[in-house]
């Protein structure tokens, strides 16, 4: 990295509005060219000029790139640490910024919305719709031989839809968190798990960034088919690693990375699937130590099974 080149591609107040916007979370350019009012094209050029200065970190998914802040280096990071000070020495470029986050919200929150109404409108469904992307049965095989056979504590059931997951595993459970942010979901959920007593199955509304559990009190933490619909993935998966205990595991059951373009639009997917380096990273960002992937290929999506520890405390502690 040259000193004069990072310099130069901060000298472009469009571009310390990208840092400023991708310093926290991983954006797609078409997000930001969105919230920036400019043509893609044009914010396109721009990520190129950060990109080249060691500024950014670029990520192609079938036809869009993902665009996040440049993590391994360490005067990136003191750069993106500097920008952030700018935002209270000087207010005009803070107004700025405070604005671009607000409009972030904006489309994200109108994105959420178009896929709580896809929920809605499939929930009766949405088990046949599985199937078609993948065989369930040996979906359900591999997870529960992944799992093993030791009771699995209290389990939450993050994205429950129909509750075919809580119903699978209540059993081995002490207790099943099954939630879900779509009430439709909930209610078909609710006439399919209601032969188990309320003590074993809780049906709880609420969103995977934000869960509604006290720190450390689940053993177990379900992801099946869910992540992909998450627009910030990193952010489900540091909450689940929030409200796991020391020495719980997360499962996390979800599509390869795939090329599938149509499946944004049909079925409302943020992204398509994931790569095995994507998600042990994801993985370790947010404290957990993943095991090796299981991988089914009888479909024709592949299906991958993703399983991690949170560290006992006393590993934390050393």
């Amino acid at each position: 990295m040259k000193v004069d080149t990072v310099f130069k591609a901060l000298s472009d107040p469009t571009r310390l509005r990208v840092l400023r916007l991708v310093s926290s979370m991983e954006l797609a350019v078409g997000e930001i060219a969105q919230v920036l009012g400019h043509s893609q094209p044009s914010v396109s050029r721009h990520i190129a000029i950060l990109g080249d200065a060691g500024l950014v970190e670029r990520r192609r998914e079938g036809s869009w790139m993902f665009l996040r802040g440049a993590k391994a280096d360490g005067f990136a990071v003191s750069i993106s640490a500097l920008l952030a000070e700018c935002d209270r020495f000087d207010a005009e470029f803070g107004d700025v910024c405070a604005t671009d986050k607000n409009k972030l919200a904006a489309i994200r929150d109108a994105r959420e919305a178009q896929a709580q109404d896809y929920f809605a409108d499939h929930a009766s469904n949405w088990d046949e719709l599985r199937r078609l992307h993948s065989p369930d049965q040996a979906v359900e095989d591999a997870l529960i031989e992944a799992l093993g056979e030791g009771p699995l504590g209290q389990v939450l059931d993050i994205g429950t839809g129909t509750g075919r997951m809580a119903e699978l595993f209540a059993t081995r459970a002490e207790r099943v968190v099954a939630l879900d942010k779509s009430p439709a979901m909930l209610r078909v959920a609710r006439a399919r798990l209601q032969h188990f007593g309320g003590d074993k199955i809780e049906m709880v509304q609420g969103d995977f960034i934000d869960l509604p559990l006290a720190d450390g009190s689940m053993d177990t933490v379900l992801f099946h088919q869910v992540l992909h619909f998450a627009q910030n993935p990193a952010e489900a998966l540091g909450e689940a690693a929030r409200v796991l205990k020391s020495g719980g595991r997360i499962a996390i059951v979800d599509f390869a990375a795939h090329q599938r373009e149509e499946l944004r639009e049909r079925y409302a997917h943020a992204r398509l699937g994931f790569s095995d380096e994507q998600m042990e990273q994801l993985l370790a960002n947010s404290g957990f130590e993943a095991e090796p992937p299981k991988a089914m290929d009888e479909g024709e999506l592949v299906v991958k099974i993703w399983l991690a520890r949170r560290p006992h405390a006393a590993r934390d502690a050393a």
